[in-house]
């Protein structure tokens, strides 16, 4: 059986309840956006296919739970990870002033080879709220990232779809930059049809 190469990245969102990374994964992937809140339960994983500076990758992206009663069922999601993207809410001082605790929680479970080169993307989420209501500035959110080892940093609205593609196309460019190619390709069999019916000489069975 002939097999094809393909890059599969594992990209794991991590942040306060409410931040906005359901919303964040689901406005990427499926571009929908639903007002209603649903806490996540230990983790999800939604995938996409997308091609970055001519490679065909497959994202497979991760958004776990912000609650800190399901926290410890997100650990055993953090090894393997490429990249990961700390998110928090413009308007809520609490989830800024969190990201260093998801970042060193995050380092101490996943146990990268390379933890000062390990690649993070920061997102500042729900930038469409009114500006009155905007607490943590830009400028702020930006110097805790330089601070950091110049992390990249993306204001974003899940909810109008503002930034999100070129955060995540970023997001993929830092995972691709972290392994090398021979450690990123994964072999993928040919996909086997199972809607036509299998000639009974071609069993192995």
């Amino acid at each position: 059986m002939s097999s094809r190469k393909k890059i599969l990245l594992k990209i794991i969102i991590l942040g306060d309840s409410g931040v906005g990374k359901t919303s964040l994964m689901n406005q990427y992937v499926n571009r929908k956006f639903t007002g209603q809140y649903k806490a996540t339960i230990g983790a999800d994983f939604l995938t996409k296919e997308v091609v970055v500076d001519g490679k065909l990758i497959t994202l497979q992206i991760w958004d776990t739970a912000g609650q800190e009663r399901f926290q410890s069922l997100g650990v055993a999601f953090y090894r393997g990870a490429d990249c990961c993207v700390l998110c928090f809410d413009v308007n809520n001082a609490k989830s800024f002033e969190n990201l260093d605790n998801w970042r060193d929680e995050f380092l101490l479970q996943s146990a990268p080879r390379d933890p000062d080169n390990f690649p993070f993307v920061v997102l500042g989420n729900k930038i469409d709220a009114e500006d009155s209501k905007r607490i943590v500035s830009s400028k702020r959110a930006m110097a805790w990232c330089q601070s950091k080892g110049n992390i990249p940093y993306f204001e974003t609205s899940a909810k109008e779809g503002i930034n999100v593609d070129q955060a995540f196309l970023a997001i993929s460019r830092n995972a691709m930059s972290r392994e090398s190619s021979t450690e990123m390709f994964s072999e993928l069999p040919d996909p086997i049809r199972i809607d036509v019916e299998t000639n009974s000489n071609d069993c192995a069975c």
